[in-house]
């Protein structure tokens, strides 16, 4: 009897406190309204302009100059795109280089990063202060670019070499950190333990056990490594000499510095130098640079959307 009298009292006791956490987690209709017009915006202030630009590339440029920046151009045209396209066979490759200087220095920081950041959450290794200390000196102090400009072209020897593109830029302190935390408020210590009970090898613990667990973090710093090998174009330049191996955002700023030097130096190329200028996509070719380098990237978003917020959040927190 006491048996169902109790169960009974904490049967209504559950309820109660469900009922309260309903309450408490329910939406009024009017409340959601609000906040799906406040999410709309956020998302067009987002979108509008990338469409605002895509738009200014397709416009007629003289066109443009007569009548400014409009949603609905008078006159479309691809002069600006025929114009870049007009390098051809340097477009490919550089898209080319692009793409594997893009895959290959992702995997091979997620690699870095990943170790690195795995030794220092395990409280049982040795030399987990000493090279927390390390990478966080960088964070605070730089040897300057000179340094780093000597040390990559004389010391490295990586000068002209797809491998400067790559590997200045596959270990950041940042990442480190971020995953760091990541591993350590989210692989307990009881797994790893009882891995290496069952026999497991430290490389086996960390490729079939800890990376599917910490895929959000991972996916993470992925898509950091992704977009600033995709978008770097300053390491091109400092150590790249011809045009065999440039990425493509380098490509177009030479492309935008060329045409500028046209535009702004008419007067000493004579006439055939004036009428050129003239028929050259001044303001609508920055536009389709822009465009050109940034919708093959748009396509990684969705294969890291899923892991970014739960791993950049977890990532954040401090131990």
């Amino acid at each position: 009897m006491f048996e169902k009298r109790n169960q009974k009292k904490e049967e209504k006791r559950l309820r109660k406190l469900e009922l309260q956490e309903n309450k408490f987690n329910r939406i009024k209709p009017s409340t959601n309204v609000i906040f799906n017009v406040i999410l709309a915006v956020l998302a067009a202030i987002c979108i509008i302009p990338f469409v605002f630009v895509l738009i200014i590339s397709l416009t007629d440029e003289q066109a443009l100059v007569m009548n400014g920046y409009r949603f609905i151009p008078e006159k479309l045209s691809l002069h600006a795109y025929q114009y870049i396209l007009s390098s051809g066979a340097k477009i490919l490759k550089s898209y080319g280089v692009t793409i594997t200087v893009t895959v290959l220095g992702t995997i091979i920081g997620l690699l870095l990063t990943g170790t690195y950041a795995y030794a220092l959450s395990r409280k049982t290794f040795a030399y987990r202060k000493f090279f927390t200390k390390l990478i966080a000196i960088p964070m605070l102090f730089s040897g300057g670019m000179v340094a780093s400009y000597l040390v990559i072209s004389q010391f490295l020897k990586l000068r002209n070499s797809i491998w400067v593109l790559i590997l200045p830029i596959a270990l950041n302190s940042f990442n480190i950190i971020v995953l760091r935390t990541f591993f350590s408020t989210s692989i307990p210590d009881a797994v790893v333990e009882s891995a290496k009970i069952d026999g497991a090898s430290e490389w086996r613990l960390f490729f079939q056990i800890v990376i599917p667990m910490a895929l959000p973090g991972i996916a993470t710093i992925g898509l950091f490594l992704t977009l600033g090998y995709w978008n770097d174009w300053f390491n091109a330049m400092l150590y790249m000499d011809g045009d065999a191996i440039i990425p493509l955002q380098y490509l177009l700023i030479k492309i935008e510095t060329n045409l500028e030097f046209i535009v702004n130096n008419t007067a000493q190329l004579g006439v055939s130098g004036v009428a050129v200028a003239q028929t050259m996509p001044k303001e609508t070719i920055k536009m389709a640079i822009v465009v050109i380098s940034t919708v093959p990237i748009i396509f990684a978003y969705p294969f890291f959307q899923q892991y970014f917020v739960n791993g950049l959040t977890i990532g954040a927190v401090k131990e």
